[in-house]
């Protein structure tokens, strides 16, 4: 098992905490790969990491999440912050230009950074990023997010964890049908009812709204130097972040490139709905080989 180092970035309003798995310069000529997303924090990577120990690996905790503690007095999370963290990072690292394979929320982040400091990043490899502006059904969109959002201003966690589950499994667009649905019961998914007073969970506040509204700059991407992978989940055919996948590979002139599994494909089973992240991993090291 490669060795992982915890370290700590003092950067402005937050202390950025990140992990290296393996020697920085890396060895071996390829770049170092860092895994990010959002709101999940860098455990999430652990099991895909696993299957990287021949290249330097680099995780973080974004700003706000896990570990890394912010100062700013601020609560909301924006591709725009968190690209800017990871640019002090690589930077403060001399580790550019990266890899980058991301998930999700930190997907949408990716595309920023790229768009933000070309010279950053050799290849992006973004997992399903949740971006409502590239969907044909985007007001609605944004209207399922929204009551996933009241139930969980309603009755707490677990309603809106419920809810949120009902939309991102809801199949093709958000017709009348889907809002014409009854509440999700928490149970169905093994999950509590109790409300615990809490209303500030990155998922299910506004806090990440900042993500799923972000606009992506198609000529400051395909402008840049970095190629651009965006990865879809082949069990995710239909699904909220799959459209959303597709979505924006079409606004980058690309189609989307299948990966084995789900939206949280490269987890282990420690999260309780397991991927299958050797494949997953088998794929990347394609994906990113194909460069």
């Amino acid at each position: 098992m490669t060795k992982t180092q915890t370290h700590t970035l003092a950067a402005p309003g937050v202390d950025l905490v990140y992990d290296v798995r393996g020697p920085l310069p890396p060895a071996g000529g390829a770049p170092a790969l860092f895994m990010i997303g959002q709101p999940m924090t860098a455990g999430g990577f652990d099991s895909l990491a696993a299957h990287f120990t021949d290249r330097t690996v680099i995780t973080y905790d974004p700003r706000g999440l896990g570990r890394s503690v912010r100062r700013d007095g601020r609560s909301d999370h924006t591709p725009q912050q968190q690209a800017a963290d990871l640019h002090l990072l690589i930077e403060a690292l001399g580790a550019g230009p990266v890899d980058v394979f991301a998930s999700s929320g930190g997907a949408v982040t990716a595309l920023e950074l790229v768009a933000a400091h070309p010279g950053d990043v050799g290849t992006l490899v973004a997992h399903e990023p949740p971006i409502n502006a590239v969907l044909p059904d985007a007001a609605a969109a944004e209207r399922a997010r929204t009551g996933f959002h009241e139930a969980y201003q309603a009755k707490g966690a677990g309603a809106g964890m419920a809810a949120f589950i009902a939309m991102t499994s809801w199949q093709g667009e958000f017709t009348e049908d889907y809002f014409a649905q009854p509440a999700p019961d928490p149970a169905v998914f093994g999950m509590s009812s109790d409300d615990d007073g809490t209303r500030d969970d990155p998922l299910l506040s506004k806090n990440s709204w900042a993500i799923s509204d972000y606009r992506p700059d198609a000529d400051a991407l395909t402008a840049a130097p970095t190629r651009i992978v965006i990865a879809v989940g082949e069990e995710s055919a239909g699904t909220y972040t799959a459209r959303t996948a597709i979505g924006t590979a079409a606004l980058l002139g690309q189609d989307a490139t299948v990966f084995p599994s789900h939206h949280g494909g490269f987890l282990g089973g420690e999260f309780g709905y397991p991927g299958k992240p050797e494949e997953f991993a088998a794929r990347l090291r394609e994906v990113l080989a194909a460069g």
